[in-house]
Formats: structure tokens, C-alpha cells, sequence
């Protein structure tokens, strides 16, 4: 056994009798007050003691029933020497008993010494206290040998059981304290994970709200901008009425595409989505750009084909805003494990007028967040000829 072993005090758990039911508390009580009733009758109807020594016997039990207490706290708050010392003056107390003639009081106190000693001490100081209250209560008794044997053999068992139990209802109260313990932190962790689900997907909403109607918003505004410029050189709108309108119905059609991807937004949402590559057919077709594919087409996954669906508009978009007249190109790329789209644009004349100002500076920012977040890449700025867009997802 090791040194840690024999100074070892038994669990908190075990001594402060927390885990222990309230029938087990209330019985315990009980046999304890039943316990110091008979003995303070023992005391009073005793036919050897008369007098004084009757009253002082029962003002010494008294005294030492607030010893246990003294010595339950003591050991409570892991306190050696006073326990220790507690317990040898109840010893010394019991001989006192014996020697004035209470001889039950007497073997009571040394037989619950040397049973609570076993149960609440460490091993170091626990057996030597027990081997003195044994000692005592075989020496001074009038039994014979083999009973006193026995008794004593009994007690020592006792005290060793107790102590056992005590650190197994210690042991089973530290675990499941443990385990409510770890019940919490899941049930945080938990309600964390919960919170940043729910913050990731109105991040996924807030960058589907900006890609659609930023895409559908500004194309509105690139025809209603020249509708208000023709209506502002020509109020009488001679030689305009037809470029006015035509400008007005493009502006139309806009909106009711802006309708029809706020609906594809919220179908992709519920991951209901058209093929990616017609879904750029028809963008390329609508914007006047040219799409090529490259690689063996397969299903994309619902995030990666919603992020070339978003990349692909904003890009548009910011073509649209920033170099107006400008020729576009798309390429999707089918690659091993990844799929790649590269937006470019070239040949672009015109100065970026008020609508190069109307947006919110978000656009490709939100861009390289979709991407990071799958796990990819975006990469901007310009080339040689115009401005360009590669987006890198893993699909």
C-alpha cells in the first residue's frame, strides 16, 4: 500500500452524507437519539450508581454526544489533529465511565470510537485509534474470551465496512455530480452551437437578400437612370418617346426577373435549384455574355452551385456598374474535386457613372465569404483588358 493510501482521508461525498436519501438521514437520526436515550437511562437507573456520579455520568454522555458532533465536523473539513484528538478524549472519557461504574456507556463510546475512527479517519491515524478503543473495551470487559474475541473482530469489521460503503456512495456521488456536470457543458455547448447555426444562416439569408436584389436592383437602375437622362434632355420627349420606352419596359422586365430569383433565392434556400449550367446559359444569354464550359459536367452540390449562381450574378453586375459597355466572358470549369468559375470582362469604354456609387461595398466581400466558407477561394482585380473574378469552391 502506497504512502498516498495511508494518509489518504475518505471523499468529502462520503463524510457530509449529502447523497444520502432522507429515509436513511431521518433513520440515522433516529438511531442515534435512541442510542443516547438508553444510555442516559442507563445512567439514571443504574443500581451501582447513586448520587452525584448518576448525575455526572449523564452530564458526561451529554458531553460526549457533542464530541461525535465536534468530531463529524472535524473530520468533515479534513482536520487531523483535532479529530484525532476528539476521539482519544472520548476513549479517555469511556474509561472514565468504566471507572466510575457506567460500564454500558463505557463499551458503547469505545465501540463507537473504534467504528467511527475506521469509517472517518485516514488509515494512518484511523487504526491506531481503533487499536486503543479495542484494547481498552477487551481488556476491561467481563466477557469471556472467545466472545470478547469475536466482538472485537466484529467492531473491526464494521468499522472497515462502513468505510467502504461510504466511499462507494462518496464515489457514486462525485461521479454523478460529474456527470450533471458535463449534462450542463453539453447543454451549453449545445445552445452555442445552436446560436452560431443561427447567426451562420441569416449570414446565408442577408448575402441571398444582397446577390438577388442587388443584381435585379441595379440592372433596373442602369435603364431607369438613361429613361431619367433622356426625359432630362428632351422633356418634351420629341425624337425620345421610343428609347424612353423601351427603357421603362427593359426596367419592367428587371424587376420581374429580380421577382423570379428572389423566388429561385428562396427555392435554393430549401434546396430546390435548376442545374448550375442553365441557370449561367440563361444569365449569359440575358446579360449578352459569353459562357464556356470546360470539363466532364456533373450534379454540383447545393452550396457550391448556389455559390457560382451568386458569384456569377455579382460579377455581372459589378460589369454592369463599373464598366459599362464592357464585353463579358464566363467559364465554368469542372475540375477534380473542385469546380471553378471565372468572370471577366474587356473592351469596356464607358466611365463608371452614379450607379457605379449605388452599391453598398458589399459585393465582393460577401463574394470571398461564400467561398471561404465552403472552403474555397475568390480572387479579384484586374487584368490586362478589364477586370476579372475566379472563384474556387471544392464540389
Amino acid at each position: 500500500m502506497s504512502l498516498h493510501s495511508w494518509t489518504r482521508w475518505p471523499l468529502r461525498e462520503a463524510l457530509s452524507r449529502e447523497g444520502a436519501s432522507p429515509v436513511r438521514r431521518r433513520l440515522g437520526w433516529a438511531v442515534r437519539g435512541v442510542v443516547l436515550g438508553a444510555l442516559l437511562w442507563s445512567a439514571a437507573h443504574d443500581t451501582d450508581v447513586r448520587g452525584w456520579v448518576a448525575s455526572a455520568g449523564a452530564a458526561g454522555i451529554l458531553a460526549a454526544g457533542v464530541a461525535f458532533w465536534a468530531f463529524f465536523r472535524a473530520t468533515l473539513r479534513h482536520l487531523l489533529w483535532p479529530s484525532v484528538a476528539l476521539l482519544l478524549l472520548m476513549e479517555a472519557g469511556a474509561f472514565g465511565f468504566h471507572e466510575a461504574g457506567l460500564t454500558v456507556p463505557a463499551v458503547v463510546l469505545w465501540c463507537a470510537c473504534a467504528v467511527t475512527a475506521l469509517e472517518r479517519l485516514p488509515p494512518a491515524a484511523a487504526i491506531p485509534c481503533t487499536a486503543v478503543a479495542l484494547a481498552a473495551y477487551a481488556l476491561l470487559n467481563d466477557d469471556g474470551l472467545w466472545s470478547t474475541a469475536i466482538t472485537t473482530a466484529g467492531l473491526a469489521l464494521a468499522g472497515y465496512v462502513l468505510r467502504m460503503d461510504a466511499e462507494a456512495r462518496g464515489n457514486a456521488q462525485r461521479l454523478l455530480a460529474q456527470e450533471r456536470a458535463a449534462r450542463a457543458a453539453e447543454a451549453e455547448a449545445r445552445a452555442a452551437e445552436a446560436e452560431s447555426a443561427a447567426l451562420a444562416e441569416r449570414g446565408r439569408i442577408a448575402r441571398e437578400i444582397h446577390d438577388v436584389l442587388a443584381h435585379s436592383l441595379s440592372a433596373q437602375l442602369v435603364h431607369l437612370e438613361a429613361a431619367r437622362l433622356l426625359i432630362q434632355r428632351s422633356p418634351d420627349l420629341e425624337g425620345s418617346r421610343e428609347e424612353v420606352l423601351e427603357r421603362v419596359t427593359a426596367a419592367r422586365k428587371m424587376a420581374r426577373e429580380g421577382l423570379a430569383g428572389t423566388r429561385q433565392a428562396l427555392s435554393a434556400l430549401r434546396g430546390e435549384m435548376a442545374p448550375v449550367e442553365a441557370f449561367l446559359r440563361e444569365l449569359a444569354a440575358t446579360e449578352g455574355a459569353r459562357l464556356d464550359v470546360v470539363g466532364e459536367s456533373r450534379t454540383l452540390p447545393p452550396e457550391a452551385g448556389l455559390a457560382v449562381r451568386r458569384v456569377a450574378q455579382e460579377a455581372l453586375t459589378n460589369v454592369r456598374k463599373h464598366a459599362p459597355g464592357a464585353r463579358a466572358e464566363l467559364r465554368l470549369e469542372y475540375a477534380a474535386g473542385e469546380v471553378a468559375l471565372r468572370v471577366r470582362d474587356f473592351g469596356g469604354g464607358g466611365a463608371p457613372g452614379e450607379l457605379a456609387a449605388s452599391g453598398s461595398g458589399y459585393g465582393l466581400r460577401g463574394m470571398r465569404e461564400r467561398a471561404e466558407l465552403l472552403g474555397g477561394t475568390l480572387e479579384s482585380g484586374p487584368d490586362e483588358e478589364g477586370f476579372v473574378v475566379w472563384l474556387r469552391v471544392p464540389a
